[in-house]
């Protein structure tokens, strides 16, 4: 099996946002600008916090520790890496997210649920490590599906909503319901990842076994 270290997968993903950035530039694309030049400054948050964020309160270190794990910035930065070249396909005009293949949300939306659930346990861990709240396993893993449904029918809403305002934008009710069942398996994915591969963190078990 094939390891990569997290730091070089990070930046590499870091890479492959910044050749879709000159690729929006060279194309004049402003929405993918923004898009990636976002993406961009949200990758290198890790080394920011690192640098400047140390003596800070422990609910507040709780709350930013995926920040500080760098195998799960590593699997944030790859979920980016994939959806800003899926919106379009470095150094072409494909845009296979809202046009060429329409279908390509679900490769995001499984990434996206994946990495999201994998953010919001490791937060309910660490808070629960520090006794800022007191959950075993199987209310964890209840509170972070239910986090994860609310945030993903949120999105699905607020796209609904933007709709009028961007054109290419339109989905069906049963389009939305499938991106929040693909959220869902990215989630299940990474209950697979944390139980049995440890990966990108493993749970004290024993904390939370009560």
């Amino acid at each position: 099996m094939v390891y990569i270290e997290p730091k070089t997968a990070l930046n590499v993903s870091r890479f492959i946002v910044f050749l879709g950035l000159i690729t929006a530039l060279f194309y004049w694309r402003i929405d993918h600008i923004y898009r990636t030049t976002v993406a961009l400054i949200g990758l290198y948050i890790p080394n920011l916090a690192e640098k400047y964020l140390k003596d800070i309160p422990s609910k507040i270190t709780s709350i930013l520790s995926p920040i500080y794990n760098v195998k799960t910035m590593a699997l944030l930065g790859i979920f980016i890496a994939i959806h800003v070249s899926l919106v379009n396909v470095p150094f072409t005009t494909i845009d296979l997210f809202h046009k060429e293949w329409r279908n390509a949300d679900m490769i995001s939306h499984f990434f996206g649920g994946l990495v999201v659930w994998l953010m919001v346990t490791e937060i309910l861990m660490n808070l629960t490590r520090k006794e800022y709240i007191r959950v075993n396993k199987k209310k964890l893993l209840i509170y972070s599906f239910v986090i994860l449904f609310v945030l993903s029918i949120g999105w699905e809403v607020a796209e609904k909503f933007s709709e009028s305002e961007i054109s290419f934008i339109h989905e069906t009710i049963g389009n939305k319901v499938r991106d929040v069942l693909v959220n869902t398996l990215g989630a299940l994915f990474g209950v697979y990842l944390v139980f049995r591969k440890h990966y990108p963190f493993k749970l004290d078990l024993e904390l939370m076994a009560g």
